[in-house]
């Protein structure tokens, strides 16, 4: 998926250009260039209203103490919109006006709430994968009714039934601990 959007942000230029002397076919170079240039002073014009608005959201929220009321994700589309209007194209402009229209940014809400949903649960699994794989209980993903993933009737110091050398595969190393003596040659006297 990387390259792919790698692959897309290097033929942007191309195609954006593309389009441009085929508009200007079209329609006219004057009218090619009015259409851009009024389109970059909509993305600055956005910018500029939706920078405020965001910063005194985010000032109220601060001297209340609560989350900012409309959230943070529709300034952030607006300030996107604005930010790709501003740079000349066409396929900028329909994609910042995507961004900036109201009818469209609920459904592209959604949409982003979806896709951040369904990559924190990957991440979450891949997570407790990892953490499995190291042989290490996570609390909460045991059995039922046991917060650690013990065994019912077992002690988690010995043979495999929770903790670290638990029955993920880790070896258990016995042990004693003892701590230094404070008059110690490489400690230093009050």
């Amino acid at each position: 998926m990387p390259l792919l959007a790698v692959l897309a942000l290097m033929a942007l230029p191309f195609v954006e250009v593309w389009l441009m002397i085929v508009v200007g076919g079209w329609i006219g170079v004057p009218w090619t260039l009015a259409v851009l240039v009024s389109l970059t002073v909509l993305g600055v014009f956005l910018l500029r209203r939706a920078g405020t608005r965001a910063f005194r959201d985010a000032d109220q929220a601060m001297r209340t103490g609560e989350p900012p009321r409309g959230g943070l994700l529709d300034p952030l589309m607006l300030m996107a919109g604005g930010v790709l209007l501003v740079v000349p194209g066409f396929v900028t402009a329909f994609l910042g006006l995507l961004l900036v229209m109201p009818v469209t940014r609920p459904a592209l809400r959604w949409a982003f709430a979806g896709w951040a949903q369904r990559r924190m649960r990957r991440m979450q699994e891949r997570m407790n994968d990892e953490f499995a794989a190291q042989g290490v209980r996570i609390p909460g993903q045991g059995r039922p009714g046991d917060p650690f993933g013990r065994r019912p009737g077992g002690d988690p110091g010995k043979g495999g039934t929770g903790g670290s050398g638990g029955s993920g595969g880790g070896r258990v190393i016995q042990g004693q601990f003892e701590p230094e003596r404070s008059d110690g040659p490489d400690r230093p006297q009050d």
